[in-house]
């Protein structure tokens, strides 16, 4: 295997890769240097690369703060991975890694998008221009807002998204801002404030700011809300185990997540699908696509495990509230045990989904406009659309979106009432 990575690295340097240390590095016996660009493209000392889907285009680099393990990970150009662990998530044009970073599954960080050192990611999507900073755990969940590098939706260093429950389970997703209306790069900037922590399953709209060192437990959706808290009165109540007494919202805010996902995969095999260049190549696209499809399958696990707790759950809530006990929510448990099923087959056909082709057809049309005049710059096309046209495009979005969640709660018909 030493023989293979050096022959490997012998390669890599003839190709015009910059590695200051040959002798440092390992590529794994697997990986095809033919998908690592030797235009700028720099390895600094002690990185290690392992797997078959290894993409590096032109200008990237790793590992300038301290080694960098990559494994079946796939780089846009000008990418910055400055220290880490990063396994099977895509990076798009111009974003930046602090060290430390541990970024794992399912990840997709869109173009200009910055994360700090220190950052925990997992089934993490960050729109264009989103920031993070030092010392966070931002796993399982979605942010969009800001339109611009100087406009951006910021997490404050110190944040945790809290999405394991001490019921044991992940049915956690958080939505911060939304795909119809984030993918439009126009919408107000979210900022969440440092040493603060965010309760999944939850709805942030654009616009919303969190007080540093608040943690948010509670849906805010409606734009340009400060939300703040306390420490809070100290004390102790009966906690029983697995009761689920909020699980109309749980399921409510889980279905919202994947199909704000269904939305942006329509996205990605519609308007994505038009930049195909040397900054966004065919591999990268179908990368792309891959790490959205490990986001979708995730979710859709992660809920369907939560739907098995429902027997033992009805049990806890009959024995917390005896005579109390509602017939309503009672009925939802069942009901959502009884029709996961359903609701998983319903979710696995909906990625080519077509509502609203006639939005979807003449906003295609002027994004194929606007190819035309900007080439195939991403964010030029999208900034430089008119606002009635990114209506138009956000009405495509929002009505699957809409669609799936109506489809959906006809499986659940006591979540209605």
């Amino acid at each position: 295997m030493k023989h293979q990575s050096a022959s490997k690295i012998e390669k890599l340097l003839e190709k015009g890769v910059q590695i200051p240390n040959p002798q440092s590095i390992e590529i794994g016996p697997e990986v095809d240097i033919d998908r690592i660009s030797g235009d700028r493209v720099t390895i600094y000392s002690g990185c290690k690369i392992f797997g078959r889907s290894i993409l590096i285009l032109q200008g990237s680099k790793l590992g300038y703060e301290e080694p960098v393990t990559l494994k079946n990970c796939q780089l846009g150009p000008q990418v910055e991975l400055k220290g880490g662990f990063f396994r099977d998530a895509v990076f798009l044009k111009n974003v930046s890694v602090g060290s430390g970073s541990n970024v794992r599954e399912g990840t997709i960080l869109e173009e200009e998008s910055r994360v700090a050192h220190s950052v925990g990611l997992k089934q993490t999507i960050l729109l264009p221009f989103v920031t993070l900073g030092s010392l966070i755990n931002f796993c399982d969940c979605l942010m969009a807002g800001g339109t611009s590098r100087k406009d951006h939706s910021e997490v404050g260093s110190s944040f945790i998204h809290f999405n394991f429950t001490p019921n044991q389970d992940k049915a956690t997703p958080s939505l911060i801002g939304d795909v119809p209306r984030g993918v439009m790069l126009n919408q107000q900037p979210i900022f969440l404030g440092g040493q603060g922590g965010l309760v999944g399953p939850c709805r942030l709209e654009f616009g919303t700011v969190t007080a540093a060192g608040s943690i948010i437990r509670i849906d805010e959706l409606r734009p340009g809300r400060l939300i703040f808290s306390g420490t809070g009165r100290g004390g102790s109540i009966p906690f029983m185990p697995g009761m689920y007494q909020n699980i109309k919202r749980i399921v409510l805010n889980n279905i919202t997540y994947i199909a704000n996902l269904i939305a942006l995969m329509q996205w990605y095999a519609y308007v994505r699908s038009q930049f195909i260049s040397d900054d966004f190549t065919e591999p990268l696209f179908v990368a792309l696509k891959e790490k959205l499809r490990m986001a979708i399958d995730e979710r859709i696990q992660q809920l369907k495990a939560l739907s098995q707790k429902m027997p033992d759950s009805v049990i806890a809530y009959q024995n917390y509230t005896k005579e109390n006990a509602s017939s309503r929510i009672l009925k939802q448990k069942n009901e959502f045990l009884e029709r996961s099923d359903e609701l998983e087959d319903y979710f696995r056909s909906q990625e080519n989904i077509a509502v609203e082709e006639n939005l979807r057809d003449a906003f295609m049309e002027k994004i194929r406009q606007g190819a035309q005049t900007s080439g195939k710059d991403y964010i030029s096309v999208i900034k430089g659309l008119k606002d009635t046209e990114k209506v138009h495009g956000t009405l495509w979005l929002q009505s699957i979106v809409d669609h799936i969640i109506d489809d959906a709660f006809e499986f659940l018909p006591s979540f209605n009432t």
